[in-house]
């Protein structure tokens, strides 16, 4: 299902898959398409691209779900595909990715894109685009001061970080929501969660869940416990995500991850006081 509206000037396209009970958005704003979204709404995307004008699109990261649209896209418009070099090759075969995912998402068929500027234009606007890696390594942001608005990829996507996967970074995270941060936006625009009219004040909330939480997983890592018995401590019950993944999200990975990127530092840090 395919619902689309305007949030200051911007152009949402806002698809669910509802068997999965999942929602991912496409942006268009001042001629430039924001991601392609995933292959299995493309029934649904198709009679949107062809309604809309754009003239390059661009891509927050190389995830099917963001890009599995772009092989059709190559095909049927002539406009540039833009995105991180860091995520140029890996999108010149098809995807391999577990088979949840694709059928959550669909397939994503090989495209070629071109590398984006750190700087970039559309039509009337000059928007920075700015690498914010953690949940990809690939993951960019893109930012137009004079409007304010922000397009975060999928770096917000909620409050709480409890899942991730193994090949994701807290310390990153928590590095890109700094240097996005540190800049000025009002009008935040989440790949998965939507618009927030109040941008800064979600992305510092995200920022501050997350040091808690590291700071608790230390805590608990000082005191001796495993980081099975941190998991429990913290993350108690059932996430249908880890057994339906097959553990590929789990809150597991996001113990590790602090422990293997932050533990050093918060140690280095007692050190010097």
């Amino acid at each position: 299902m395919l619902t689309s509206y305007v949030k200051e000037g911007v152009l949402c396209a806002e698809g669910t898959i509802e068997k999965y009970g999942r929602k991912v958005f496409v942006y268009l704003v001042d001629g430039m398409l924001i991601d392609s979204g995933p292959e299995v709404l493309l029934t649904e995307l198709e009679p949107f691209f062809e309604e809309h004008d754009f003239d390059q699109v661009v891509f927050t990261h190389n995830h099917e779900d963001h890009t599995g649209n772009a092989a059709f896209l190559a095909e049927n418009f002539q406009v540039p595909l833009l995105m991180n070099e860091k995520g140029i090759s890996l999108c010149l075969a098809d995807g391999e990715y577990p088979l949840y995912r694709q059928l959550i998402w669909g397939q994503r068929k090989a495209f070629t894109a071109k590398p984006i500027s750190e700087v970039i234009r559309s039509k009337n606007l000059e928007w920075k685009v700015i690498y914010t890696p953690g949940h990809a390594s690939d993951h960019v942001s893109f930012l137009n001061e004079e409007t304010g608005r922000l397009f975060s990829g999928d770096l917000y996507v909620s409050p709480h970080t409890k899942v991730t996967m193994a090949t994701e970074s807290v310390k990153q995270m928590m590095d890109s929501l700094e240097t996005l941060l540190a800049c000025h936006f009002t009008h935040l625009y989440c790949s998965h969660a939507g618009y927030f009219p109040n941008g800064k004040e979600i992305l510092q909330q995200k920022l501050e869940k997350l040091r808690e939480m590291t700071e608790k997983i230390l805590q608990l890592d000082a005191e001796g416990l495993s980081v099975e018995d941190i998991n429990e401590a913290l993350f108690p019950g059932n996430y249908p995500i880890v057994l339906y993944s097959e553990r590929e999200w789990d809150t597991l990975h996001t113990i590790r991850s602090v422990i293997k990127e932050l533990k050093p530092l918060s140690i280095k840090e007692n050190h010097n006081t």
